[in-house]
């Protein structure tokens, strides 16, 4: 069971994800990012249904990351990752909404290293 400051945190993360939402049509990525212990990054970008994107990172140490989108007032979170140092994948929208890219330092601060990219449309 999630503990209640992690659900809190998430649903900060989710706000402050709103406020500015861009479309992801175009590759997006950063290098060299640090993270402090216990911050954390994200990239937010809004997915119509059906969407499809490649998303790869790696850390120096090891960090939490997940996805995640609002649906009412619950946070729904597709996929989570714990103590990862790298991990990709290919999430595929849902639904038209705004998806969360997250990823939390633990004790030991990290670098971060990151890349999202739109893939076409599955037909």
């Amino acid at each position: 069971m999630r503990s209640a400051s992690y659900t809190a945190a998430i649903g900060l993360m989710l706000a402050a994800c709103t406020d500015a939402p861009y479309r992801l049509d175009a590759p997006r990525g950063a290098a060299g990012i640090e993270l402090a212990p216990y911050a954390v990054y994200e990239q937010c970008a809004r997915l119509d249904a059906g969407e499809r994107v490649d998303y790869y990172f790696s850390s120096v140490a090891p960090v939490a990351f997940n996805i995640h989108y609002p649906d009412g007032n619950a946070v729904i979170v597709p996929i989570t990752r714990r103590d990862v140092k790298q991990d990709g994948g290919e999430l595929t929208a849902d639904r038209s909404e705004i998806y969360c890219f997250t990823w939390e330092a633990g004790a030991e601060p990290s670098l971060l290293e990151y890349r999202l990219r739109p893939l076409p449309a599955r037909h």
